[in-house]
């Protein structure tokens, strides 16, 4: 009984080319309780890997996050497995904007202490008693009163390319870091503000808005769906787009764009470029900006020293 990956990446992108057909990717979560993580996490496996599923899944006492993507003609059995768990029945599904086959090139679903690491240890806090959720068209029109606060739960690197106008985007790193610096600098509005929070789909809010439902703010409103599901409303509806960017995704993607904007910067020249990229050099990995004509020069490497370790590298292997 097979109940981890056991093929290499370029072994999948091989069986994918070979395969021809279309994938898609998709998003879920949802906080529920769930008695034994660990034998929910080898019933997902083991159905999961049957379908040709590829992502990165957790799970939890307090629920599960997948971000997965899987042959388009099997998507609806996919649904249907999803339905005979009572707490995944007609979950929503955040389908990407942007499709690519090789979003993800593993299955792997891990067991955690909690689905978004929080940094919270209160058992007093309920994460289900989350703020109240808004379409797209009714975020927009929150947008514009002059008594809403507008809040990025996502890190740094996520809203340097991409952001509601006007938001307030905290220079973290990690969502754990996120919480409490929010909480101070709107400690004094947590009764005349009304505090309209977002992230990528919607996970990070539904946590985030129960803390401060929490700690006594009377006013909180969330995303539903985050960025991806905004995207497809407002397309759908014709509405105009207070996002500007592109929207930060945790796949091989990195990104997907929602309007023309270019709002960051190549962390190396400083022209205009909003393009992710890891260093190439595996030891560092480091995640950053880089525009074309850098990736070319640095061979796609964050610095000098990085591009001698890989030229050392080759040399020794060639």
């Amino acid at each position: 009984m097979q109940l981890y990956n056991t093929l290499s990446t370029k072994e999948r992108a091989d069986l994918i080319d070979k395969a021809g057909v279309d994938r898609i990717t998709l998003s879920f979560y949802t906080y529920a309780k769930i008695e034994d993580p660990r034998k929910f996490r080898d019933e997902l496996f083991l159905k999961w890997n049957s379908l040709d599923v590829l992502g990165r899944i957790y799970v939890a006492f307090e629920g599960i996050n997948a971000q997965l993507s899987l042959p388009a003609i099997k998507l609806d059995e996919f649904k249907s497995f999803l339905d005979t768990y009572p707490f995944m029945k007609d979950i929503r599904l955040n389908i990407a904007i942007e499709q690519a086959d090789k979003s993800f090139l593993k299955l792997t679903i891990k067991v955690r202490n909690k689905i978004v690491a929080d940094g919270l240890n209160d058992s007093t806090f309920d994460p289900s008693n989350y703020g109240t959720h808004l379409n797209a068209n009714d975020f927009n029109k929150m947008m514009d009163d002059p008594d809403v606060v507008v809040v990025d739960m996502r890190n740094h690197y996520e809203s340097e390319i991409g952001h509601f106008i006007g938001a307030i985007t905290p220079q973290v790193e990690t969502f754990r870091e996120s919480l409490p610096i929010i909480h101070d600098e709107l400690a004094a509005h947590k009764n005349d503000k009304k505090i309209l929070m977002y992230c990528t789909g919607g996970i990070r809010c539904e946590k985030a808005s129960a803390y401060f439902k929490h700690r006594g703010f009377k006013q909180v409103y969330q995303l539903e769906g985050g960025i991806i599901n905004y995207a497809r409303q407002i397309k759908s509806l014709g509405l105009s787009s207070k996002f500007i960017g592109k929207n930060f995704v945790f796949d091989n993607r990195l990104g997907e764009r929602i309007t023309s904007d270019v709002i960051a910067h190549c962390h190396q020249c400083g022209t205009s470029c909003d393009t992710h990229t890891n260093c190439k050099n595996d030891t560092c990995h480091k995640l950053f900006i880089q525009c074309e004509a850098c990736a070319a020069a640095m061979q796609g490497c964050c610095c000098e020293a990085c591009m001698k370790v890989n030229a050392d590298r080759f040399s020794h292997t060639s």
